[in-house]
């Protein structure tokens, strides 16, 4: 029987196909799917049904479920649609073949359902685990390229580098901020070290003592580090947590943390006359 019903699908595939696309088009109306372009939705449907008639045909063409799989990640489609176009096609199946059976009794029934089973299932499992292997692989990507971001540091000018941070602290991140300031300092030969805390919104027990162990660990292999954007309410909040930031220094501004790396690496911004200006663009245009 499994033989039969299987030549009844391949030779009336068009058929078919024509029955499910219908069904899946009239869910694009209401689902996730509104927003794609009709050439888009209707080229994807068709992939995705050859694909389905390819593994019932004992082809068993992994690399063409690969690829869909891969290409709905691409396309930003979820997973249920791949379930959803899956459990129609099954019904869209079964339905085609109870309409050319002649007479149907709970035992062929029960067959029929099994067989279509048979064919869907594999389908579903394999589509499943490469679109979720695919989607993690995606993330995990994604995920380390945040983290490269997540605690940039900057060399600004000889022996001084900023690390701007933004966003929330969690013990993940920290580690992270601790290394790059460790491995950023030695790069880049600094003496000071700006933490730029402006876009932190909240500053915690947990995140202060994040930050007073990064502080100490700059101490520890030569330079200075400065903690800069500290807000009146995040100042205010240290105070009401007892936190102790005394033992490194502590701006309210970039601009005023920089002015005080200046004088520790012995060095300061000059305002210079307008004649002094004139004689340097003068040397200036001269070189050039």
């Amino acid at each position: 029987m499994p033989e039969s019903l299987r030549k009844i699908v391949v030779e009336n595939s068009d058929e078919i196909s024509k029955k499910w696309i219908e069904q899946i088009s009239r869910k694009k109306e209401d689902d996730y799917t509104n927003t794609i372009s009709e050439e888009l939705y209707q080229t994807t449907n068709r992939e995705f049904v050859n694909v389905i008639f390819s593994s019932i045909n004992r082809q068993r063409n992994t690399t063409a479920l690969n690829d869909f799989s891969e290409r709905l990640i691409n396309l930003g489609w979820p997973l249920s649609y791949i379930t959803d176009g899956l459990q129609t096609f099954r019904r869209v199946t079964i339905d085609f073949i109870l309409s050319q059976s002649e007479t149907v009794d709970s035992e062929s029934l029960a067959s029929i359902l099994n067989v279509v089973d048979d064919w869907v299932g594999p389908i579903i499992n394999q589509l499943v685990n490469e679109y979720t292997g695919s989607w993690e692989n995606t993330v995990s990507l994604q995920r380390l390229a945040l983290q490269e971001l997540s605690a940039p540091l900057i060399p600004v000018m000889d022996n001084i580098t900023i690390m701007p941070l933004i966003g929330t602290i969690d013990t993940e991140r920290a580690k992270l901020i601790m290394e790059n300031l460790l491995e950023g300092v030695i790069k880049h030969n600094s003496e000071v070290v700006l933490i730029d805390i402006t876009g932190v919104p909240v500053v915690d027990t947990m995140v202060a003592h994040h930050i007073i162990q990064a502080a100490e660990a700059v101490r520890l292999i030569g330079a200075t580090c400065i903690l800069v954007g500290i807000r009146p309410e995040i100042a205010q909040t240290i105070v009401n947590l007892g936190i102790d930031l005394s033992k490194f220094p502590t701006k309210s501004s970039l601009r005023k943390g920089f002015n005080t790396a200046l004088k520790i690496t012995n060095r300061e911004v000059v305002e210079l006359s307008h004649e002094k200006e004139k004689e340097i663009t003068a040397i200036l245009d001269s070189i050039k």
